[in-house]
């Protein structure tokens, strides 16, 4: 018997991603050893959650998943490797480990590793302005894609980020700064997906505040696991928040306090979907597994 319960699907969905990026990266005229790093980097394991958040999207508004929102998912993968890349350099995070294997400035060297990240966000917006096959609805995406990763999105959540360290943060302090350094890319996701989906404006609208709550509740799920978890589960280096100052949920608030805050924004991104029915019924479930992942 087939096996489709919930993680089985957004495997399979995360595999579709992968096989696009690759068919993407295989497409471009790159130079062979710029190549291999961004292969490199763009084939390490992670979860694609804000690419299938994108295709679930736009297949609940448009009843299956077209070219568009596959060249869309790719785009806000490559935007978020690129950040990821960034993030992990010496000057940022400093970080030796990401998605379970060597951060890239360690596995290359560090200029090798900035050109890459700086590659993946030109080529993300090169492919939507390319690939989508209506101009209007590449124009959309662009907006959405750049709002959310620019300087009104997530580099200014990255900026008020490391301004926190090792200061006393506020919780309005702190929910600014997960908003837009990761809410405001799953708001991305969602409302890409719905645009490539011929959503209405309606059906736009509950996507993008689904979407900015899963969001929000991700970051939350995400700095409990630091806390909580093993660098053998997260893939990624544990406990490096609190050794770093950062500003999170458990510092701020505390583990109990984040824990129900998590669960009631989950709680919320089910609700917003009610106007779908039942066919949001995946949606939903991904509200809760974020809430509930171990890595």
């Amino acid at each position: 018997m087939q096996d489709n319960s919930f993680e089985t699907r957004l495997r399979r969905k995360a595999q579709s991603v992968n096989f696009v990026l690759q068919q993407l990266l295989a497409s471009k005229l790159i130079n062979s050893e710029l190549k291999e790093v961004l292969r490199y980097t763009l084939e390490s394991p992670g979860k694609r959650i804000r690419s299938v958040l994108a295709l679930w999207s736009c297949e609940l508004v448009g009843g299956k998943i077209n070219r568009n929102a596959e060249i869309a998912a790719a785009a806000i993968e490559m935007v978020h490797t690129y950040s990821l890349i960034h993030d992990d350099l010496p000057a940022m995070d400093n970080d030796d480990l990401r998605r379970g294997r060597p951060t890239c400035h360690k596995a290359f060297d560090e200029a090798t590793a900035i050109l890459a990240g700086d590659a993946l966000l030109t080529l993300a917006f090169e492919i939507l302005a390319k690939e989508i096959d209506q101009p209007t609805i590449a124009v959309k995406l662009i907006g959405e894609l750049a709002n959310a990763a620019g300087p009104s999105g997530m580099i200014a959540g990255q900026m008020a980020d490391l301004k926190a360290e090792k200061t006393t943060a506020s919780e309005e302090l702190l929910k600014y700064i997960h908003i837009n350094k990761t809410a405001k890319m799953f708001r991305c996701a969602t409302a890409m997906g719905a645009i490539c989906g011929g959503a209405d404006e309606k059906q736009y609208k509950c996507l993008f505040e689904y979407g900015l709550r899963v969001g929000l509740g991700f970051q939350i799920a995400d700095d409990i696991l630091d806390v909580c978890a093993s660098s053998e589960q997260l893939g990624k280096t544990a406990g490096k928040d609190a050794k770093a100052s950062k500003c999170t949920y458990p510092a701020v608030v505390g583990l109990d306090k984040s824990r129900q805050l998590a669960k009631q924004i989950a709680d919320e991104a089910v609700a917003v979907l009610k106007p779908f029915g039942p066919k949001a019924d995946t949606l939903r479930q991904l509200a809760v597994a974020l809430l509930e992942r171990t890595k």
